[in-house]
């Protein structure tokens, strides 16, 4: 059995979880059921910067920004969860949430049981390193170290990416550590308890530039992938309904405004439909 095969075991059960739990799916409310009662209760993380976290009791980031604008034009009243990453896809699979207003990555397990919007950013998975780093000069050079992933996340998922690339060239994935969340491992990698850490494009481009005397980023390790809100699956309504303010917001140019202040650059290419 291939290294990688026996580490997605843990994340397997977690997805046949949220599959079960989406069996009733049927929970969550549709669109004309949140209008009836007047309230949509949305699930934010709780530190994921640039997109969502809370700096001196104030949420920021990307998601919050357009949240405040999705609240401009929305004809019933939205109530916002901020709680930790662990569950919150979940949630909304069982209906607790009916919306995972966070930049979810879209991977092949997660749309068995949800169904999301139009991305809202790209979110193909590099590597970090210390800056003072000089064994680590690309892809290659990961074989054998210990790496850092979000538990049950998109950076976890890229390792079944990366174990083939390792092998390519001969080498085989290092020692694997996970996280509830990922500023955890950055410090982890900056004590030395890790070699490098996994994770989204856009959230290691802010991490080095806040902090470029502590980390620098590597290359990709993952297929390309984008970032989406997420709904039950079956959702079709509320799924519309996200999906015509993402047009708008797109069209009007305050989506990739909102890029541009957050993420550092705009993602004017990425896809215009929801991931089927």
């Amino acid at each position: 059995m291939p290294l990688i095969r026996s580490r997605l075991v843990h994340l397997g059960l977690a997805v046949a979880t949220v599959l079960t739990l989406g069996a009733s799916a049927s929970q969550s409310a549709n669109l004309d059921e949140i209008k009836a009662r007047k309230a949509m209760t949305v699930a934010t993380e709780d530190s994921y910067k640039p997109f969502e976290y809370v700096e001196n009791g104030t949420p920021m980031g990307l998601d919050h920004e357009l949240l405040a604008l999705l609240r401009k034009t929305a004809p019933f009243k939205i109530d916002q969860q901020i709680i930790p990453w662990t569950g919150l896809l979940a949630g909304v699979a069982t209906g607790k949430y009916d919306v995972a207003l966070t930049a979810a990555v879209i991977t092949p397990e997660r749309i068995q049981s949800l169904a999301f919007t139009m991305p809202i950013a790209e979110a193909t998975q590099y590597y970090v390193v210390r800056a003072d780093e000089t064994r680590i000069k690309g892809v290659a050079d990961l074989a054998g170290k210990t790496v850092g992933v979000q538990s049950g996340g998109a950076s976890y998922a890229a390792l079944a990416d990366l174990e083939p690339k390792l092998a390519a060239t001969g080498g085989k994935l290092g020692k694997v550590m996970q996280y509830t969340s990922l500023p955890e491992a950055y410090q982890d990698l900056a004590n030395g308890r890790l070699d490098y850490v996994i994770n989204g494009v856009v959230n290691l481009t802010s991490l080095t530039k806040e902090q470029p005397k502590r980390f620098k980023m590597g290359e990709a390790v993952g297929a390309p992938t984008f970032a989406a809100w997420a709904v039950a699956k079956g959702n079709d309504s509320l799924l519309a309904y996200l999906d015509e303010f993402m047009t708008k917001v797109r069209a009007n140019g305050e989506l990739y405004a909102l890029q541009e202040k957050w993420l550092g650059r705009s993602f004017k290419d990425m896809p215009s439909t929801p991931t089927k």
